[in-house]
């Protein structure tokens, strides 16, 4: 299986990739690699991770001017995309129409053996996607949607196409798996382990997603949906340090208002959810992973009260931290 993706010298790829998505690869082995791009108008990196079925990919640009790539592949497979931050869009004759991603969007995308072009617009580009094996995918297809039926039959006619006509918003649960398989410490059949089972719960949410269909469209404006990504990240660079909603607003040049509804609109929770969300889940990590007691990481993670700590963890988990301790 191979990769291919060049601009205007075909000769001279910025990257070229044999792809291992095979189970024949002993369940313990674990293949990763880290490509710098030296792209048209930027620069950017690609990580990857291959584990048996799953070839998990992480992208970063920052581009001074648009971007046109070409790409090829001969291998098939079906994608869990998530476009991060930028807009793209890929053009190819394997699909009916074009592929375009904007902010904080996902869908599932089947391809099999395709060429074309895509487009990275003038801005910070971060994507996340998760090729898996058809045959992997099809062990967790549901049954009881249209779509999933029809997604199912043009799989099996060997059609590329998209899950859902429209793509869902990425929301809280998911940009935490996300960032849990990014910074995945482990090594060697845990990391697999993990892995595995984060990208099944990924596609679980997914699948729950296009099987909702009370979900809202956003109303928010290009401006405003990058002023709430940046609050966002502002928060995962800084949340062990406490902020008022009126700070964070001011950081990325909005009122409280539209912070609020548009991060609950984006992201499926409130910002000081989604915050605490954060603490709670390096708390917990920390306590499986590092000697430190109760106190020590309820302080660690901003707490200055650990009955505080305690409740808000229950909440999160279910249990007290003492108790997950003991495991």
């Amino acid at each position: 299986m191979a990769l291919k993706l060049y601009g205007d010298d075909i000769e001279n790829p910025l990257m070229e990739r044999d792809h291992p998505l095979t189970s024949s690869l002993p369940y313990q082995d674990i293949l990763e690699c880290e490509t710098q791009l030296d792209l048209p108008y930027g620069t950017g990196s690609y990580n990857e991770i291959y584990i048996g079925d799953i070839h998990i990919g992480y992208g970063l640009a920052n581009l001074a001017d648009k971007v046109l790539l070409n790409f090829e592949t001969d291998h098939e497979t079906v994608e869990m995309h998530f476009a991060l931050k930028g807009k793209s869009s890929a053009i190819s004759g394997n699909f009916a129409e074009n592929i375009d991603f904007s902010d904080c969007q996902n869908n599932i995308i089947y391809a099999s053996g395709m060429e074309g072009t895509m487009e990275w617009e003038s801005r910070n580009f971060e994507l996340f996607e998760i090729n898996i094996s058809p045959s992997f995918f099809k062990k967790f297809l549901p049954d009881e949607s249209p779509l999933f039926e029809t997604f199912r039959n043009r799989m099996e006619k060997g059609n590329g196409c998209q899950l859902n006509p429209e793509h869902n918003r990425i929301n809280a649960r998911m940009y935490g798996l996300i960032n849990e398989i990014i910074n995945c410490e482990r090594k060697g059949m845990f990391k697999r382990m993990f892995i595995e089972a984060k990208t099944i719960e990924l596609l679980l949410l997914q699948f729950e997603q296009i099987s909702d269909q009370s979900l809202i469209k956003t109303s928010l404006k290009r401006t405003e949906i990058d002023k709430i990504h940046a609050v966002r990240d502002f928060i995962m660079k800084n949340h062990h340090s406490d902020y008022s909603l009126i700070e964070l607003a001011h950081y990325a040049g909005t009122n409280e208002f539209t912070l609020k509804k548009g991060f609950k609109e984006l992201f499926g929770t409130t910002v000081f959810g989604f915050w605490n969300g954060l603490k709670m889940d390096e708390a917990r990590k920390m306590i499986l992973e590092k000697e430190m007691t109760i106190s020590e990481v309820s302080d660690a993670v901003g707490y200055k009260n650990p009955r505080h700590f305690s409740t808000a963890f229950k909440k999160k988990f279910g249990i007290i931290p003492s108790q997950l301790k003991k495991f």
